[in-house]
Order: structure tokens, then sequence, then C-alpha cells
């Protein structure tokens, strides 16, 4: 199932983070239909650094690549501003197209892009984001690729101007609708319904972030057609590698920690050594 069949459907997406193909398959074999690929969390994992805008275009292809080469799991990718004007728009989404995001996400940020949450953003005008959003939709090969528009002017120009931005980049003929940094329930409640029976709506979910977390089921109800949890993923991985590496250089052996890790046959069972290892006898002959 594409994700522009699966989008379709009544029940809300939810779409976990990853970060790199082994993040990419544990999702996938947890059962979720949807995965997030964020450049925060290249950042955080690739660089060890922040979402300040230091990703790239190639980074985040080639990470987006060897997961989609791995799982068959649709993907949708923060493509951040295009990295660039319109042109290089134009080769971000053909270049993540040719990599296999199933979506790809835009935003109307200045330079230099920061975290969603972060304070201290800018925004381009409406009119440049509205000829970047057309660049990209005239850049796609296949309809199947969709592009999400997403804007953070909630925390620079204010309400208004947000929604006005938002209904702009519908009329542009986007297939997805993102509004950053939503601070309190009444705004979840009131972007869902000015827009939720018109156009799938993503639900960005940062633990400590602006937005309240809130249950998928809930956002459901207000309107919203996909769940995105794109940094806990990271943040869950980086609290167990500090107990990990703590228990480690304390007790100098693994011993205590056991319980919670995967031995040597553990973790060939998750990457599917056994079914590797049998393609590679059947390609051996005699």
């Amino acid at each position: 199932m594409t994700l522009k069949q699966r989008l379709t459907a009544t029940e809300a997406l939810l779409c976990p983070g990853v970060y790199d193909p082994l993040s990419a398959l544990v999702a996938t074999q947890a059962g979720f239909e949807g995965l997030y690929l964020s450049g925060a969390s290249i950042a955080y994992t690739h660089l060890g650094r922040s979402d300040v805008g230091l990703t790239t275009y190639s980074e985040v292809e080639s990470t987006l690549a060897r997961i989609t080469d791995r799982v068959d799991t649709p993907v949708i990718v923060d493509a951040d501003t295009g990295f660039g004007n319109a042109l290089n728009m134009q080769r971000t989404v053909r270049g993540f197209e040719r990599a296999g995001a199933a979506m790809i996400q835009i935003e109307d940020q200045g330079f230099p892009k920061l975290c969603g949450h972060l304070d201290g953003k800018t925004v381009i005008s409406l009119d440049e984001m509205c000829g970047k959003i057309k660049a990209a939709l005239d850049a796609r090969h296949s309809p199947d690729t969709l592009i999400m528009a997403r804007t953070d002017a909630l925390a620079v120009e204010g309400w208004d101007a947000a929604m006005t931005r938002a209904e702009a980049y519908l009329a542009c003929g986007v297939d997805a609708l993102f509004i950053e940094a939503l601070r309190d329930p009444s705004q979840l409640k009131s972007v869902g319904a000015l827009f939720g029976g018109r156009i799938p709506l993503l639900a960005n979910m940062v633990e400590g972030g602006k937005t309240p977390i809130t249950p998928v089921p809930e956002l459901q109800s207000y309107g919203f057609k996909i769940v995105i949890f794109p940094g806990g993923t990271v943040r869950a991985v980086v609290k167990q590698l500090q107990g990990y590496y703590g228990s480690l250089q304390v007790h100098q052996t693994t011993d205590p920690w056991r319980n919670q890790m995967l031995d040597f046959d553990g973790l060939n069972a998750v990457i599917e050594t056994p079914a590797l290892m049998a393609t590679a006898k059947k390609y051996a002959g005699d």
C-alpha cells in the first residue's frame, strides 16, 4: 500500500522517528505503517549536534536511500527548506524521490533553519515559499510522491499569519499540511477544524517541546491524519546508552546489563542474518 492510499483510511497514521536502517527495521518489525526521517535525528546521530541547519542535502539523501533499501515501509522525509532556493528545492525533491521518499516535507523557515521548537526562528516571505512549493510540485515525477508544506510562522508572525500561510500553501496544491509548534489543545482543535476535513494534517509530538504531547486517538478526533514522534527514538536510545555505558564503566563488564540487551543470536535474529546467509548460499553454487 502506498502512503497516498494509506492516508485515505479513517485511522490516523502514527509514524515514529527513525534515523538509520536499523531503527527503521526495528520500527517496521513493531508494526508501524509509516516512518519519519527528520533532519534533527540525522544531526543528533550522524553529527552529534543540534538541529540548527547543519545537515546537508547529501547527508539526508544518503540516509534515506539506505533506509528505503532496507525496509518497504513508507518514509516521510524532512527536506527542511530544500537546502536553498527554488532550484535547490527542485534538486532536493528529485533526489529524495529517487531515494525512495513517500512524502517530502518542505518548510518556510529562513537560514539558518532551526528546530521548530527552538526560539529565534525566521520565515521567508509568503510569495517566496509559494514559489518554492510550486517548484517542488513541478519537480516530482510520480503523483504517488507526496509533498507536504510546513509553516513555522506561528512563533514568528502569529496565529493569523500562520493560518494565512497554511491556506496559501493549500491553494498551491500540496498533499498535506504541517503547522509547527502549536501551543495548546485549543490551537490543535482550531487547526483541525480549519484544515482537517480538507487535507491530511500532521501533528508533531516533541517531548518537552512547544506542543503538548497528545494521544493519537485524541489528535485524530481533532482532524489530524498523520502524527509523528520524530525525536523520541533518539531520546530513548541516548537514555539507554547513558545507562549502558555508565554500568560498563563502573562494573567493567556487561553482566549487570545483560537482561536489558540482546545477545549475539538475538541481534542476528532482529537483523535477519539467517535469511541473509540463506540468500548467500543460494548464489554460491557448488
